[in-house]
C-alpha cells in the first residue's frame, strides 16, 4: 500500500484552503465598503502587533503611543488617522502604513534627521536643517553631529544638503563657525582626521553649497598622494581651492 498518496492529497488539500481563504479575503477587500465593514467585525483581523521600520532617532515606543490602538483595532480600519497622528512627530518627515495580514501593521517611517547640536543653556541640542528643536537626547542616542555655537539656520541648511548629498563629508564635520566679513560673513568648518587627512578647517563664503564644499575632496586626494598634508583649505574664491601646508 502506497502511504505517500494520502500524505500528498492531504497537503493539497491544506493548500487549496489557504489559496481560497486569501482569495476570499482579496474578493472582500475589492469588494464595496460592506466587504471591508465584514472584515472589521472579525477578532481573526484584531491588531495584534506592530512593526516599526526606518526608525534610528525615533524611539518605536514613542511611535507605537502615538498609534494609541486598543484592542478594538481591525486591520481594516482606516490608516489615515493613524497616520497624521504619527506624522505630528517632530521627528518624522513621512509616514506610510501598510496591513500585513492576518494582524500586523506596519509602520514605515521617514525621519527628520538631526544635522548638527546647538549650545542653549539646557546644554546641547539637537536641531534639523529649518532649526527646529528635536527630542534627541545626545547623551543617550547615538549621535556625532557638528556643533554650532549658535542656531543659524543658514549654517543648518548647509548641513542638510551636505548630510544628503556627501553623507562621508558630513561625518568629518565636527564644528562650524561664523565669522562676519564685511557686509557678508563666511563659515569655517572643522574636518576631523580621515585615513588620508589630518584635521583642518575649511574656509568657504556663507552661500556655500553640498557641491561646492564637496571641492575639497579631489585636493585631498591630490594632496595625500603626494604625501603633503593641509591646515586649511580655503573656498572663498571663485572656482579655486587653496590649500594651505604647515
Amino acid at each position: 500500500m502506497n502511504d505517500e498518496a494520502p500524505k500528498e492529497r492531504s497537503k493539497a488539500v491544506r493548500l487549496l484552503r489557504r489559496t481560497g481563504a486569501a482569495l476570499a479575503v482579496a474578493v472582500v477587500v475589492a469588494s464595496p465598503w460592506w466587504g471591508r465593514a465584514a472584515l472589521r467585525r472579525l477578532d481573526f483581523f484584531r491588531v495584534r502587533r506592530v512593526e516599526i521600520d526606518g526608525a534610528r532617532y525615533v524611539s518605536p515606543d514613542e511611535i507605537v503611543s502615538r498609534l494609541r490602538i486598543d484592542t478594538t483595532q481591525s486591520l481594516f480600519d482606516d490608516v489615515g488617522p493613524l497616520e497624521k497622528r504619527v506624522r505630528q512627530h517632530p521627528s518624522v518627515r513621512d509616514v506610510r502604513i501598510v496591513r500585513k495580514l492576518p494582524g500586523t501593521l506596519l509602520v514605515r517611517i521617514t525621519e527628520n534627521p538631526p544635522v548638527a547640536l546647538v549650545q542653549a543653556a539646557s546644554g546641547l541640542v539637537a536641531v534639523d536643517a529649518t532649526g527646529r528643536s528635536l527630542p534627541v537626547d545626545p547623551a543617550t542616542a547615538d549621535v556625532d553631529l557638528p556643533v554650532l555655537a549658535v542656531r543659524d539656520t543658514l549654517t543648518l541648511r548647509v548641513l542638510g544638503e551636505v548630510r544628503e548629498m556627501a553623507p562621508a563629508l558630513f561625518a568629518r564635520i565636527g564644528e562650524v563657525r561664523r565669522f562676519p566679513r564685511g557686509s557678508s560673513f563666511y563659515l569655517l568648518f572643522r574636518l576631523t582626521e580621515s585615513p588620508t587627512n589630518l584635521a583642518h578647517d575649511v574656509l568657504a563664503l556663507g552661500d556655500v553649497t553640498a557641491d561646492r564644499l564637496s571641492d575639497i575632496i579631489p585636493v585631498e586626494e591630490d594632496l595625500a598622494r603626494r604625501k603633503l598634508r593641509a591646515t586649511e583649505l580655503d573656498l572663498r574664491f571663485r572656482d579655486q581651492v587653496i590649500a594651505r601646508l604647515p
